[in-house]
């Protein structure tokens, strides 16, 4: 229960189209290009 996936979209949001991912088990951070970021999350969501 919880949420898995922070996404923030920032000022840098705005001028390269990408956001933001952190990971709550591990804590990584990857930035990552919007249009990608559904299929990054439904890798890491399969059971």
């Amino acid at each position: 229960i919880g949420t898995p996936f922070c996404i923030t979209y920032d000022f840098e949001s705005e001028i390269d189209g990408a956001v933001t991912i952190r990971d709550r088990d591990t804590m990584e951070q990857i930035r990552l290009p919007i249009n990608q970021v559904v299929s990054y999350i439904e890798e890491r969501c399969k059971f």
